[in-house]
C-alpha cells in the first residue's frame, strides 16, 4: 500500500485540526483508524464502489469511508499495489473531490 504525498498532506492537516479541536488522544485514534481502513480492501477483495465524481481521469478510482472521511485509492494491477490518492472529508462540498491530486 503506498499513500500519496498529496494523501499524506491531508492526514497532516486532519490530525491537526484535531489536535486543537479535540487534544492529541482524539487526533491519533482518528489517524490511526484512517491508515489501518484500506488494509480490508486485501480480505475483500477490493470490492468497493468507484468514486463517481473522478469517473474523467485516466486512473479508475474506488473509495472506502471511514468517519467522516472517503479514502479514494486506485488499484495498480501490473505492481500488485494499492495507491491511496486522497482523504476526503465527506462534509465538504463534493466537487471540491475532483481537485489535483
Amino acid at each position: 500500500m503506498v499513500w500519496s504525498q498529496f494523501a499524506e498532506n491531508e492526514l497532516d492537516k486532519i490530525y491537526d485540526y484535531y489536535l486543537h479541536k479535540a487534544g492529541i488522544r482524539v487526533a491519533k485514534k482518528i489517524i490511526k483508524e484512517i491508515i489501518s481502513e484500506p488494509s480490508k480492501l486485501i480480505s475483500n477483495n477490493f470490492s468497493t464502489q468507484n468514486e463517481e465524481l473522478l469517473l474523467d481521469r485516466e486512473k479508475e478510482y474506488h473509495y472506502l469511508v471511514c468517519k467522516n472521511y472517503k479514502i479514494i485509492y486506485s488499484v495498480d494491477k501490473e505492481n500488485k499495489q494499492i495507491q491511496i490518492a486522497d482523504v476526503f472529508d465527506t462534509r465538504q462540498n463534493p466537487v471540491k473531490l475532483k481537485r489535483i491530486k
